[in-house]
């Protein structure tokens, strides 16, 4: 058997070599064994999503803490970012379907075998300026010690797990849900002291069902009374994001003072129909004025995100209608149907006339008009890849909602340029010589 020891010509050789060169040989090996002991992730494959979608890319470093984050040159309030165009963007997506444990079920494309990846990987490009792409840093510190709520539909969840995702790239988060209700929860970001909640109220106003028997689905609105699910918890928030859509679509029984005062698509006799339109314009009127009206000294800033395009294509959504584009539209490419048209503008007249009315009284009311970035993107929906093949759902092909990742996203980028501009406007109005009244 061969000795293990060293020789006597091995050890004379070992102390003729220079002691630099044990030193350095020492200190890459000490290098090396530290390396794998406190970063093994860095050889780790254990973490990849997918080959064709690379890693997220780095994040920018946060803003100082306390720092003001408001808007610079590229974030003039004078550029209407609501228009513009998709262009490519080769860094996105932010995340994936398997960093992000918020992905709902049913947005979850990649993970039901949509085949392309193409729909994540654009961002929105306002005309005459640039739109700088969502920093959760730079959220995180603008929203320290603050909460918002999401108020409306669940494309308004859609947007609030959008959100998480996109923050979860910076810190963690912990369910701080007051009850294990998926239409009511909260997160809270312990490292900013931050929450967001969400507020399942599709109608924005009070709302049940006519008849438990009736197939058609019939629903009672009473317009002049907002949803108490939410218009009793949400003077406690500094943000607010309010968004309704689809679900005015639906046939419904119109109440103002209790009293019926007509309804959409209910064929009864006797009763005016007063289109989906009307019942629209009252949920908004409603809501909008818990704010500029019923909260007293309400001191946070209220968002309308405007209405959220369908892409059905070949039919209704209960009538073999699917979403099967591959890319953006270009601007000459698609127009509002007269539906969503409708839905808009509604909303645009409610919101003008509410922020009027909240100027008076120094309620802050913005707008994140994204309807006619999201008209272009009828490739970013889910469309039957938000199940498994075969599935049992009540909509197969969704072509209302959005795959994440995805365009939603872009909803944020609009979010938090809103909010820097905001804080532009603050710290202007602070200034010696530029006091004025809240806008």
């Amino acid at each position: 058997m061969a000795s293990l020891m060293p020789s006597s010509t091995s050890m004379a050789l070992l102390h003729n070599v220079p002691k630099f060169v044990h030193l350095f040989v020492s200190a890459f090996v000490f290098l090396t064994v530290i390396r794998l002991y406190l970063f093994p992730l860095l050889t780790s494959s254990a973490f990849s999503w997918r080959p064709s979608a690379p890693a997220p890319p780095p994040l920018p470093p946060p803003p100082a803490p306390g720092a003001v984050v408001m808007a610079g040159k590229e974030y003039s309030s004078k550029c209407d970012i609501s228009k513009g165009k998709w262009v490519p963007n080769p860094n996105a997506p932010y995340y994936t379907n398997d960093t992000c444990w918020a992905i709902h079920e049913h947005h979850n494309c990649l993970k039901y075998g949509r085949p392309d990846d193409g729909f994540m990987r654009w961002r929105w490009r306002p005309d005459g300026c640039d739109l700088p792409v969502f920093n959760p840093a730079q959220f995180l510190e603008l929203v320290r010690h603050k909460s918002l709520a999401f108020v409306g539909d669940s494309v308004g969840r859609n947007h609030m797990q959008s959100l998480l995702c996109l923050l979860l790239r910076a810190t963690y988060a912990v369910d701080a849900s007051p009850v294990q209700d998926e239409n009511f929860r909260r997160y809270r970001f312990p490292s900013h002291n931050f929450t967001v909640a969400s507020f399942w109220s599709p109608f924005l106003v009070r709302a049940q069902e006519a008849d438990d028997d009736d197939p058609s689905g019939l629903l009672n609105l009473y317009l002049d009374e907002p949803d108490t699910s939410w218009s009793r918890e949400i003077a406690q928030f500094d943000y607010v994001i309010i968004s309704a859509g689809q679900p005015f679509l639906r046939p419904t029984m119109f109440y103002e003072n209790r009293r019926l005062v007509g309804c959409h698509y209910c064929r009864s006799p006797n009763v005016t129909d007063l289109t989906k339109y009307y019942g629209y314009r009252m949920a908004f009127h409603t809501a909008l004025r818990v704010f500029t009206d019923d909260l007293r000294g309400f001191g946070g800033t209220v968002f309308l995100r405007t209405y959220s395009p369908t892409h059905f294509e070949g039919g209704e959504w209960d009538r073999g209608g699917d979403c099967v584009r591959r890319r953006p539209f270009r601007r000459d490419e698609a127009r509002l149907d007269e539906v969503a048209f409708q839905m808009y503008m509604t909303q645009m007249e409610e919101f003008r006339a509410a922020e009027r009315e909240g100027r008076k009284k120094s309620v802050k009311l913005r707008l994140l008009d994204t309807t006619e970035a999201m008209l272009l993107r009828g490739d970013g929906h889910p469309g039957r890849y938000g199940h498994v093949a075969g599935a049992n759902v009540s909509m197969y092909n969704d072509c209302v909602h959005w795959c994440l990742p995805g365009p939603i996203d872009t909803w944020n980028d609009f979010l938090l340029h809103t909010m820097k501009n905001e804080g532009r406007r603050l710290a202007t109005r602070r200034r010696p010589g530029n006091e004025r009244k809240p806008s």
